[in-house]
């Protein structure tokens, strides 16, 4: 009987000093990946100042008479991915983004001015302060005139700056 109770004592022992113990954890085994949090630019160019609704963009635009670019994507869309990375290495786009009010949205415009040729993504349209819709700033595609792959950043950014010029001749 001394000897059950010695058992079950030292049982007790083992067990208290393993759960006060610190969990001791491996470094290759506690990897623990911290993600950044979700941010207006969503990887388009985090030092941007974006907005968040198109009414916003449409307000701002209006009132800072700054053009507004808005780039309509898909996060599951790999022609978008892809884009986004040509887009935020860019450093030119980048810089010249900062006079621009900037929106990206994940989901379909409303406004049925910004369809222009149809609903496909990716698709980056300009908007004037007048909150006139720059149709006559295509990419290079027939079938997608607002679309532009990661090989098309130098037009883009052409395109960014006949925006700025239209902007300071037309108004």
């Amino acid at each position: 009987m001394e000897k059950g109770y010695l058992s079950v004592f030292l049982l007790l022992v083992a067990v208290s000093h393993s759960l006060a113990k610190d969990p001791v954890v491996k470094e290759s085994v506690k990897k623990h990946v911290t993600k950044k949090p979700q941010t207006l630019s969503r990887g388009w160019g985090d030092s941007l100042e974006w907005v968040q609704t198109y009414e916003e963009a449409l307000f701002k635009s209006k009132s800072s008479n700054k053009p507004l670019m808005v780039i309509n994507h898909r996060e599951d869309c790999p022609h978008s991915q892809a884009l986004k990375k040509a887009f935020s290495g860019h450093k030119g786009i980048q810089k010249l983004a900062e006079m621009f009010v900037l929106l990206n949205v994940i989901y379909d415009p409303t406004d049925k001015n910004l369809l222009l040729d149809g609903q496909y993504v990716p698709k980056i349209v300009f908007v004037d302060p007048s909150l006139v819709v720059r149709a006559d700033l295509p990419g290079k595609y027939s079938n997608h005139l607002y679309t532009y792959e990661p090989e098309d950043m130098d037009l883009l950014h052409d395109n960014m700056k006949k925006a700025l010029k239209l902007l300071k001749t037309e108004l």
